[in-house]
């Protein structure tokens, strides 16, 4: 058996004040029966000091019982006090965080993911979201990659994406690129995917709304075969989605460049108007 205290009731001081109240009543009561048994048989005729002693001290224990009890009874209550206060509520209600969208290429070696989760921890930002491009190509980046990873993350208010940037380099980071998130940036693809698939089969009017959802772009316009595209945006910001052979939708998105995954989800949510009636102009 363990030989460490254990833990009690933060009542049972209060209980043993009571019992120890108690047991002295008892034995004062006690004292004063013995005494007013010998004061009845001194008075039948014998002389003894034994009833007197007796008498005093149960009533002595009475009155000190209660001096005592009263005297305990007036201790403030801090003094009484058996457990620390809890720590006030921090000043301001809640600590204000940031949501960054943060896309990089990491190389594919054991460990290179945990340095950079490591990197994200010790500036005080929690990881809410985790999506890595199934393949990296030259389609996505000039150089190439091994893997594509991005990031929803929260972060405090007072960290600057230039110092999010370095800390990433360092921890292995490639091609980094930080933008604002925002709360719907936390919502699965795919079950997005699915509920929009969904409604754009019961109406295809909305798939120009339901792709600017999906793909998170503030930029879509319907195109027809053979027109041109901005040829000076920059390098994969544009994405043409062929919905049927006499429409399309161009999709802009500046300063976040599409991937391959992003363009395949376009590609499905599009499919499920094709073969409709299609009313849009």
């Amino acid at each position: 058996m363990s030989d460490a205290p254990k833990a009690t009731h933060p009542r049972s001081g209060h209980h043993l004040g009571h019992s120890w109240w108690r047991e002295i009543l008892e034995v004062a009561a006690l004292f004063l029966a013995v005494g007013v048994a010998h004061l009845l048989a001194t008075l039948l005729g014998h002389t003894d000091p034994g009833p007197v002693v007796l008498v005093g001290l149960g009533g002595a224990l009475i009155v000190g019982s209660a001096l005592h009890r009263r005297l305990r009874s007036g201790t403030p209550v801090k003094a009484r006090r058996t457990r620390p206060p809890l720590p006030p509520p921090p000043a301001g209600g809640q600590s204000t965080m940031t949501l960054w969208r943060i896309r990089m290429r990491v190389v594919e070696r054991p460990g290179r993911l945990a340095q950079v989760a490591g990197a994200f921890g010790r500036l005080g930002c929690n990881i809410l979201t985790l999506h890595i491009a199934p393949t990296g190509s030259s389609a996505i980046t000039p150089a190439g990659c091994d893997a594509l990873d991005e990031f929803v993350v929260e972060a405090p208010t007072q960290l600057t994406p230039g110092r999010l940037h370095a800390a990433l380099s360092e921890a292995g980071g490639l091609d980094l690129l930080i933008v604002p998130a925002q709360v719907k940036d936390l919502i699965d693809p795919g079950i997005q995917g699915l509920l929009l698939a969904q409604r754009v089969h019961d109406d295809p009017s909305q798939l120009p709304h339901a792709m600017a959802e999906l793909l998170r772009v503030s930029e879509v316009e319907w195109r027809r075969p053979g027109e041109t595209v901005d040829e000076e945006a920059e390098l994969n910001s544009t994405m043409v989605v062929s919905v049927h052979p006499e429409r399309a939708l161009l999709l802009r998105r500046p300063g976040l460049p599409f991937t391959p995954a992003e363009a395949a989800r376009a590609a499905a949510l599009a499919s499920a108007a094709r073969g409709a009636r299609y009313c849009g102009t």
